[in-house]
């Protein structure tokens, strides 16, 4: 049977800071991100399944990444954990639902680096994440892909 890839959309509302950028990013703001994940696999042909004719089902890739990234990400602040800002990051943390440490510098590419590697381990063994694509705005994006980071 023929390999198919499938691909599913997400959006997500996320701030952050670029920490030593010597650009405007250096400041918090906002991005609008579009998120595109591209599974391959072999649809199912066992006719008695309920996933007959399916590489996974829509609804439990959207489980997937809802979980990893888009409950942990939308509407939140995302910056780099340093240690010369640790009482700063503590206070806004303490203040505000929705911050997220991380332990690299919050762009498009690490984040999508991150995401890669995170979606990627909770796929079932069947079906393999090809690429995804990351909408910083609507004209800047970031891609990952499968085959180049083997």
């Amino acid at each position: 049977m023929a390999k198919i890839r499938l691909t599913k959309e997400f959006s997500f509302e996320m701030a952050h800071a670029l920490e030593g950028y010597d650009g405007a990013c250096r400041h918090i703001h906002g991005h609008s991100y579009r998120l595109f994940v591209t599974v391959v696999g072999i649809p199912n042909n066992d006719i008695s399944n309920p996933k007959y004719g399916m590489v996974i089902d829509f609804g439990d890739l959207k489980k997937i990444v809802n979980r990893l990234v888009i409950e942990r990400y939308d509407h939140a602040l995302v910056l780099q954990k340093t240690e010369n800002k640790a009482s700063l990051l503590k206070e806004l943390q303490n203040t505000f639902n929705k911050v997220v440490l991380t332990d690299y510098q919050p762009t498009c590419e690490n984040m999508i680096a991150r995401f890669a590697e995170e979606i990627a381990r909770e796929l079932p063994q069947q079906v393999k994440l090809h690429h995804i694509k990351l909408h910083e705005t609507a004209t800047s994006f970031a891609e990952w892909y499968a085959e180049d980071n083997q």
